[in-house]
């Protein structure tokens, strides 16, 4: 007998670093692990789709939620690495890893990194050892973020020519350096606190077709989507549940970068009458209330 299907009002695929996890202290307010616990419980599949490590949604989201108290029965759902590593959690704890080893950086480029880092990086950043598909290096939380974006031009020079050395080819913004067989098939993605060294095929794009694949494994099809992301980059999960047909609205934490023109409507703090100084996670909690309210009456 086949499950039956359940189609909710709208799911959220939710950035992690900025909407949701602060950029500054990298941790998650109390009242937006209970607005995501709420919204969960009220039955609105909740997908995080976050370049951050499984490790970290664990020990940042995870564990909170669990501490709050989750809901039997509940389960959301963790993409990570941009879609090269995902899993599941409930009450219970987190479920099996899964890791897609194709579009993983070779182990011996990531040694070239963590040897650059302890090198001449480590000052300002950190080899992040939690990420099991792509090469990733961190801001110190106590280092300021000027610092930081002054020598990370630096450290992406650095890591573009260690891929050269190894014959690999690699893209950083719109310089394109193919490798030994012309390919380009690596990215060197800086973000304000970091630099994501990861396959071109992974991206926010991914991680919508796999939340897509998640939750209809488990028979939930969503009549819509709200997106939420704090970069450019993040409107891809919007672009694919657009160009795959599934009603969806972006919230974009931090338009300073300026906002694109798209088939479908976006979202700031302008939009809930807030200023434009209400950013990152304060926006994103304005946006989690906004949705509990509307969903389950102002309390």
């Amino acid at each position: 007998m086949g499950r039956m299907e359940t189609r909710p009002p709208y799911a959220l695929l939710l950035d992690v670093d900025g909407p949701i996890a602060s950029p500054v202290s990298r941790t998650v307010q109390p009242e937006i692990i209970s607005l995501l616990l709420e919204l969960g419980a009220a039955g609105i599949p909740v997908v995080f789709n976050t370049g951050r490590s499984d490790t970290f949604i664990a020990r940042q989201v995870m564990a909170p939620m669990m501490a709050a108290g989750m809901p039997d029965g509940l389960q959301l759902h963790a993409i990570c690495e941009k879609g090269a590593t995902w899993f599941s959690f409930t009450a219970a704890g987190a479920g099996p890893v899964h890791v897609d080893h194709d579009l993983a950086v070779p182990g011996d480029f990531a040694n070239d990194i963590r040897e650059l880092v302890a090198a001449d990086y480590s000052e300002y950043m950190f080899f992040d050892e939690t990420k099991r598909a792509m090469v990733s290096v961190e801001q110190h939380v106590e280092v300021a973020n000027v610092a930081y974006r002054e020598v990370q031009e630096h450290f992406d020079a650095d890591a573009m020519a260690a891929m050269s050395r190894r014959g690999l080819g690699a893209v950083r913004l719109d310089h394109h350096v193919p490798g030994n067989d012309d390919s380009v098939d690596f990215r060197i993605d800086p973000t304000i606190i970091s630099t994501d060294i990861e396959s071109v095929r992974l991206g926010k794009d991914l991680g919508a077709s796999r939340a897509c694949e998640l939750l209809r494994r488990d028979g939930i099809v969503p009549q819509a989507w709200f997106t939420m992301g704090d970069s450019r980059t993040d409107y891809a999960m919007a672009d694919w549940l657009h160009h795959n047909d599934h009603p969806v609205k972006h919230v974009d934490v931090r338009p300073e970068d300026g906002v694109p023109e798209k088939p479908y409507e976006i979202l700031t703090a302008g939009y809930l009458e807030l200023g434009a100084e209400v950013i990152h996670d304060d926006a994103g909690l304005a946006f989690l209330r906004e949705w509990r309210n509307a969903l389950l009456g102002a309390r």
